[in-house]
């Protein structure tokens, strides 16, 4: 099945919001890595309901209104990268994980290299927030839209900027 596809702008940089089946299946960065997320055919599909309510949803947070996602997500890869995704939709707003404790949460407490090379491989930024996952040291470590931008999407939950309407 083809993929659709939008560009957004947004505070880190450009990004790209892809849907399959009427499901959010990938945000790529500007400066993305080959075949980090692998993907079917893409075509342009600028009116996408998807689409559409993902890139006003992630408008919402950039501008400090929203602090959870509700879009239904499509994730491909493996059964433990899929695992390691579904933890990560589990780190609250505003909080960090290490990757060790990720590993932990998954009931795999050795795996914590390749809860590294999941996180880095995780399809949805921001949404499925591997942003949120940082070295044991509190360091901030690999990041597929870069290290500035990582730290641009904590800071922006660590100051608590949401303002929520009620």
């Amino acid at each position: 099945m083809p993929c659709e596809y939008t560009l957004m702008p947004s505070p880190v940089g450009q990004l790209t919001l892809v849907a399959r089946d009427s499901k959010l299946c990938a945000i790529l960065w500007e400066t993305e890595r080959a075949n980090r997320v692998r993907l079917g055919p893409l075509h342009e599909a600028n009116d996408s309901p998807v689409l559409l309510e993902a890139q006003r949803q992630l408008n919402e947070y950039f501008a400090g209104t929203r602090n959870r996602f509700e879009l239904e997500l499509d994730f491909a890869g493996t059964d433990f990268q899929k695992q390691v995704w579904q933890a990560l939709l589990t780190i609250p707003f505003g909080e960090t994980r290490s990757y060790t404790q990720i590993a932990q949460q998954i009931g795999n407490p050795k795996a914590v290299r390749a809860v590294g090379a999941a996180n880095g491989r995780n399809p949805i930024s921001i949404i499925a927030p591997c942003h949120r996952v940082i070295g044991a040291s509190g360091t901030l470590t690999g990041f597929a839209g870069g290290l500035e931008a990582k730290q641009y999407l904590l800071t922006l939950e660590e100051r608590g900027q949401v303002k929520l309407p009620f």
